[in-house]
């Protein structure tokens, strides 16, 4: 049976379907030898279908949720020898995460070989929340957590309106103030939450994912990786209108 090949490429494990469109366009995916061009099918029982002139099969899916820690590289691979959230993950399948979360920025990252899971877990069609637990210097307003509510014009364009929440009193940092604010938000562009404070006048001093998809970091150490269960990955495909 015919199937688009970057959706084969997704389900195969190689990365989310739109990377998987990168590749194509890069040149990098081959079929039977042919350098692919995006938009074509493919039979994958009697064609052969590479990445970087290596074979790409089917892999059992795995599902693993990450506490990244600080200075943890969110990418599968790093040219400069930085450590990589792929490699805190103890699998043997080649794995991709959802979405990023910054160099400094700590907390759940969910990684994965499903690459149609993993789509539909970042579009924002699918309002998929992700909580964020942010310091900032200063003393956040009452004023300024309306203005996140109801979103705020970054340079690609407006947030779609966010939940936001002091959290317990300010404290110090050096020698200024800072508080502490629970933001939830489904969208996931580059480094949104910190563009969100920056906008509103705010500078990021500490950024935690939370939770993501209702799954929490609860029970892991920073560093540490745990597989998910049948019933948190059923969480995950309910939350994104995954069959």
């Amino acid at each position: 049976m015919s199937v688009r090949l970057q959706k084969y490429l997704a389900e195969a494990g190689v990365a989310s379907r739109r990377k998987c469109e990168d590749l194509i366009r890069a040149g990098r995916i081959t079929v039977d030898g042919v350098t692919a061009e995006l938009g074509v099918s493919v039979e994958p029982e009697i064609q052969t279908i590479a990445l970087d002139g290596r074979p790409v099969v089917r892999e059992d899916k795995e599902y693993w949720l990450l506490n990244k820690a600080a200075g943890v590289l969110t990418a599968s691979s790093d040219s400069r020898g930085r450590p990589t959230v792929v490699e805190s993950v103890p699998s043997r399948v080649r794995l991709f995460p959802v979405g990023r979360l910054d160099l400094d920025s700590t907390g759940v990252l969910l990684l994965t070989n499903d690459g149609e899971l993993a789509a539909r877990l970042l579009h924002p069609r699918y309002h998929v929340e992700k909580e964020y637990v942010v310091t900032v210097l200063g003393v956040v307003s009452e004023k300024t957590l309306e203005k996140l509510r109801r979103g705020v014009e970054l340079e690609d364009g407006p947030t779609a309106p966010a939940k936001a929440e002091i959290m317990g009193d300010a404290g110090l940092a050096g020698r200024g103030t800072t508080s502490t604010v629970r933001v939830t938000i489904h969208e996931g562009r580059k480094r949104q939450v910190r563009r969100m404070f920056e906008v509103v006048g705010y500078r990021v001093v500490a950024l935690h994912r939370a939770r993501f998809g209702g799954l929490s970091d609860e029970g892991l150490a920073p560093g540490e990786a745990r597989p998910l269960s049948a019933g948190e990955v059923d969480q995950l495909r309910r939350a994104a209108f995954v069959r």
